[in-house]
C-alpha cells in the first residue's frame, strides 16, 4: 500500500509517468537491496533522532529550569514538578536506550531478533543511573556557567551565558552525552553530540572527558576528540583543534580503535584560537598557555607559554590620491 501523502501537504500530481514512475521505483528500490550500509529494513527499535531530540529538551528543562520551560515554577511544588518531569523524560530514554542495545547486538555476526530481555533490564539500569547522576551534571555545569562569566569581560551576568552562550550550550549536551558514553549505551551519545555540532558548531566527541569549570569562548569550530582528557579550570578559543595525529593500523591493515589518540590538557591551560595540538602522547602542562595559531604535537611542562614563528608585517603605501 502507497504511504499517506500528510493532511497539511497539499496533493501535486506527479510530472512523471506512470510507466516512468514504475521503471524509476524498480531501480531505487534495487539500490536499496543492494547496498546494506544505507538502509534498515527491518529494524523498528533503532534509535530515532527525533525521539532523542526531544529528551535533550526535557532534560534541559531540569539543568536549567526557568531558563528552559515553565518560566515560574512554584518552590512548594517544586518536588512535585521535577517528579513529572524525570517521569517524562525516563520512559522515552528507556526506549530509546533498550533500541539502542537492541542494535548494538543485531549488527554483530549473530542471529538476533527483536526480542532481549536482557536488552531491556540494562535499559532500565542505564535510565536509573543516568536520572541519579543529574544532580551531579548540574553541579558540574553550574562551574561552567561561572567560568563563561570570570573568563569573558563581556558577560553581563551569569544568565546571559545561559541564555546566549554556544560553549555552554555544547558542553550541557556533552555532559549528558558523555554520561550515557560511560555507561556504554551505543549511537545516543553520538546523536546528542551531533545535536550540538549542528546547533553550536562545536564538537566534542561523547567520550572526551573534561575537567571542572570549563569555558570554550566563542566556540566555532572547536574540535576536541573521543580521547582528549581535559584538566580542571581550561579556557579554549574559536577554531582550536584537539585531535589524533595519525591514524594508526594493525598487521591486518585495519585502523587500531580504543587507544589514547587525542591529547590531555593539564589544569589551568589555555589554548588560543586557531591552535590544532595533535597527539593521544602529547600532554600539556598545568598553567600552561598556547599562543594562537601553533601547531603542536609535542608535550609541554607545566608553566610554560608555546608561541609559534611571529608573522612578517610588510607595508605598501596607499597610492591612492585623497582630495
Amino acid at each position: 500500500m502507497a504511504p499517506e501523502i500528510p493532511h497539511d501537504q497539499p496533493s501535486i500530481e506527479s510530472p512523471l509517468s506512470g510507466e516512468r514512475l514504475d521503471v524509476l521505483a524498480s531501480q531505487v528500490a534495487d539500490s536499496i537491496k543492494e547496498d546494506q550500509r544505507t538502509r534498515h529494513l527491518t529494524t523498528s527499535y533503532l534509535p530515532s533522532r527525533r525521539e532523542v531530540i526531544g529528551v535533550l529538551e526535557r532534560l534541559s528543562w531540569l539543568l536549567f529550569p526557568g531558563f528552559n520551560g515553565p518560566r515560574v515554577i512554584d518552590s512548594e511544588q517544586l518536588e512535585a514538578h521535577t517528579r513529572q518531569l524525570l517521569a517524562g523524560v525516563a520512559g522515552p530514554l528507556f526506549h530509546q536506550i533498550a533500541g539502542a542495545l537492541r542494535y548494538a547486538e543485531a549488527v554483530e555476526p549473530i542471529t538476533f531478533g527483536e526480542h532481549c530481555p536482557d536488552c531491556d533490564e540494562r535499559a532500565r539500569e542505564i535510565v536509573d543511573a543516568f536520572l541519579a547522576s543529574i544532580p551531579q551534571i548540574r553541579d558540574a555545569l553550574s562551574l561552567d556557567v561561572q567560568a563563561a562569566y570570570d573568563g569573558d569581560p563581556a558577560a553581563h551576568h551569569t544568565d546571559e551565558t545561559i541564555f546566549c552562550y554556544p560553549g555552554i550550550r555544547a558542553l550541557w549536551m556533552h555532559r549528558v552525552a558523555h554520561e550515557l558514553y560511560q555507561q556504554n549505551v551505543p549511537l545516543i551519545p553520538r546523536i546528542i553530540a551531533e545535536q550540538a555540532h549542528e546547533l553550536t558548531g562545536i564538537d566534542i566527541h561523547p567520550g572526551a572527558t573534561i575537567g571542572e569549570s570549563f569555558f570554550i569562548d566563542h566556540g566555532t569550530g572547536v574540535v576536541i576528540g573521543e580521547t582528549t582528557v581535559i584538566g580542571n579550570h581550561c579556557k579554549v578559543y574559536q577554531g582550536v583543534t584537539l585531535g589524533a595525529r595519525s591514524f594508526e593500523r594493525d598487521e591486518r591493515g585495519e585502523l587500531k580503535r580504543n587507544t589514547k589518540r587525542h591529547p590531555t590538557l593539564g589544569d589551568h591551560v589555555t589554548v588560543y584560537a586557531g591552535t590544532t595540538i595533535l597527539g593521544g602522547d602529547t600532554h600539556i602542562g598545568d598553567y600552561c598557555v598556547i599562543a594562537g595559531g601553533v601547531f603542536l604535537t609535542r608535550s609541554i611542562k607545566p608553566g610554560h607559554t608555546v608561541r609559534g614563528p611571529k608573522a612578517a608585517v610588510r607595508l605598501n603605501e596607499n597610492r591612492s590620491d585623497f582630495s
